[in-house]
């Protein structure tokens, strides 16, 4: 189940606020707990034993690990429940990623085809929100062992903490630390519920009104984003009309999956952040307007913020961070905490590429080009950022590295066809209305304009303007949403 679908927005969503809202305080948190099941067991029925049991595992596990005194047995505690949240992760998204990389060894060596190999596999199926709620249950286990806070006292406040369902599929990744009183003791007053709703509202527009209409234009010049699923015959296809298309496609159907894959993603987390909200929760942000970005380091500090937050807590500041002896091992461990990133995306060869781009231009950043574009100056600077998230797009978007690279020289090629703005009128107008709002906050009417929306307490009148509003959004985005059918959210896969 998706937050744009039919199924949730006229049936899950208004029956489970009726009842939450009915229910006494006291067995809220358990019918929340229940509906979270539910809807996890929608979409992944054959995997909701094995997130129920992980998380049984792991909160006995953090348990006993802050009770005994020794050391060594707290040690071995906290790396067999780490080893059980990443274990089950690498299990089911790089199980196959692996094999199939053994499989083109032994061929090599071997001289037995790679196809027959890899027939000889099972395919491992990718539970949804796997990456999402694997390292939340390591950021509980590890600040527990830290002694950032207390491990929890009820199994069922523990599981609802790991399967919320407005953040179970795919973040904000929520700190166990951040919402500890919340889980207990929240409240959730008319203002929370109506600015929340407003909250959610607008995610569904960024998804169903930009990132869905973008992508259905995406799909037809670079086929679907999962590669995958595909058969032979179709990825010779698509590698035929990638060798094939003109610059000015290549550069529209890239610009557009760039801003495609922002309004769906930062999309989801208005919607995340806004039904927590609704409920009383306090959400991370996780999106800061990330193309008005001047640097690739500050472009990581706005874009899914709640991860670049896991990753230096929990990476790059044990691999030493900047406290290091030589600057060798500094940039390294940058370089490397964006490499994982990369992985962690997806298991293919394309993500690790990607991974190893973004800490290349990271490093650089602390060499030499945050002083380049400071020189630039402010306004040229955030473009030059935007054409660099643009390039390594390329292999983000196309899950083989040949076929990026190919998609790039056909960028470079300078092939450029006519442009008609008649030819596609629906996929310009929103890619015009994605880049307004992408750069609208680089002027200081425009931060002024987003903080009155999103962070203002809104007086008696502005709250029947907003909730008018939002009523005649959601109602255009249902519209919409029949229009064009089931569109599942990009992260969903990672």
């Amino acid at each position: 189940m998706v937050f744009s679908s039919n199924v949730f927005l006229l049936y899950f969503m208004p029956v489970f606020f009726l009842v939450y809202f009915i229910l006494p305080r006291k067995v809220r948190n358990y019918f929340l707990l229940l509906a979270s099941l539910v809807f996890y067991a929608y979409g992944a029925p054959e995997f909701i034993i094995h997130l129920i049991v992980s998380v049984i595992a792991n909160f006995y596990l953090v348990r006993w690990m802050n009770k005994t005194e020794k050391p060594g047995l707290k040690k071995l505690l906290c790396g067999i429940s780490i080893a059980i949240s990443i274990g089950l992760l690498f299990y089911f998204k790089y199980g196959n990623f692996t094999m199939h990389n053994i499989n083109a060894i032994r061929s090599w060596i071997t001289g037995v085809e790679l196809s027959t190999l890899n027939s000889q596999l099972s395919t491992i199926l990718l539970p949804i929100g796997i990456s999402f709620f694997s390292f939340q249950s390591v950021t509980y286990t590890l600040d527990t062992y830290r002694g950032v806070n207390a491990p929890m006292k009820r199994l069922s406040d523990y599981m609802l903490y790991i399967v919320m369902f407005p953040q179970l599929i795919a973040g904000p990744i929520v700190r166990y630390c951040d919402i500890a009183d919340q889980i207990r003791n929240r409240e959730s007053l008319y203002t929370d519920r109506l600015h929340g709703f407003y909250r959610f509202v607008i995610g569904l527009a960024k998804k169903v009104l930009i990132a869905d209409v973008i992508g259905f234009q995406v799909d037809q010049v670079l086929g679907p984003s999962n590669y995958d699923v595909l058969t032979s015959a179709q990825l010779a296809d698509i590698a035929n009309k990638i060798a094939t298309i003109d610059s000015t496609t290549a550069w529209i159907a890239i610009f557009a999956f760039t801003f495609q894959i922002y309004f769906d993603f930062a999309g989801y987390s208005d919607m995340a952040i806004g039904l927590g909200r609704m409920m009383g929760f306090k959400f991370p942000e996780n999106f800061d307007n990330p193309y008005v970005s001047t640097t690739i380091s500050e472009f990581w500090r706005r874009w899914h913020q709640t991860f670049s937050v896991f990753i230096k807590n929990y990476l790059y500041f044990p691999l030493g961070g900047s406290r290091v002896k030589t600057e060798a091992r500094k940039y390294f461990n940058l370089w490397f905490c964006f490499l994982v990133s990369g992985l962690w995306h997806g298991a293919a060869w394309n993500f690790v590429v990607y991974g190893a781009l973004q800490g290349i231009f990271i490093c650089a950043d602390k060499l030499f080009l945050k002083k380049f574009n400071e020189r630039l100056g402010r306004i040229p600077s955030v473009f030059f950022t935007f054409l660099i998230i643009v390039l390594t797009r390329c292999f983000f978007r196309i899950e083989r590295i040949d076929l990026s690279w190919l998609f790039i020289k056909r960028l470079f090629a300078f092939d450029f066809a006519p442009f008609h703005f008649s030819d596609n009128p629906h996929l310009y107008v929103t890619m015009l209305v994605a880049a307004f709002f992408s750069f609208f906050t680089l002027s200081k009417f425009g931060l002024k304009v987003q903080d009155k929306v999103y962070f203002t307490e809104y007086n008696k009148r502005q709250h029947i303007i907003a909730f008018v509003v939002s009523i005649c959004a959601f109602v255009f985005c249902l519209g919409a949403l029949n229009a064009s059918g089931f569109s599942p959210f990009i992260y969903f896969r990672f």
